[in-house]
């Protein structure tokens, strides 16, 4: 039997204020979206905005509704509308933060299977890898450097 080792490596950082200026931007905007979520239903509010390579912000949030799962996360929303509104564009960046209204988050949430799933598509089609920062309402940072990070054993077209 043949063993395979599978290592993902993280960036962790104590605050918002330890990232480059650029990344703190982003994750202002993601916060401000994040505010805009409509979340009735689990109360967990989420916010992403991405950085395409020509320096357009996109942002997204989450949209329940109540003929559940016909809702979409942030993530999504955001990488969605920039394909559609974008095509072609490389994304640099998407930075996530999270709100519930019912406790404070200060643990980094990541991305849910799905969204990994969708953003993986997008790096793998723009061959070039998309950086994620992450984080709850306060506390930490994380930052995976590449959507494999988060995902290393990803399903994409080659499979097809």
């Amino acid at each position: 039997m043949k063993k395979i080792k599978i290592e993902t490596h993280l960036e962790v950082y104590d605050s918002l204020l330890e990232l480059p200026k650029d990344i703190q931007d982003l994750m202002n905007k993601a916060q401000q979206a994040r505010e805009k979520a409509y979340a009735p239903y689990s109360r967990f509010m989420v916010g992403a905005a991405l950085q395409l390579e020509s320096g357009e912000t996109v942002t997204g949030n989450n949209q329940e509704n109540a003929a559940f799962p016909s809702g979409l996360c942030a993530e999504r929303v955001a990488v969605f509308h920039a394909g559609a509104n974008y095509p072609r564009q490389t994304i640099k960046h998407i930075a996530l933060t999270v709100r519930s209204l019912t406790h404070t988050v200060n643990t980094p949430t990541p991305p849910c299977g799905a969204c990994r799933q969708a953003l993986a598509e997008y790096e793998v089609n723009q061959k070039n890898p998309l950086a994620i920062y992450f984080m709850g309402e306060t506390g930490p940072v994380v930052k995976a450097t590449s959507v494999k990070e988060l995902l290393p054993l990803i399903f994409d077209s080659s499979y097809l």
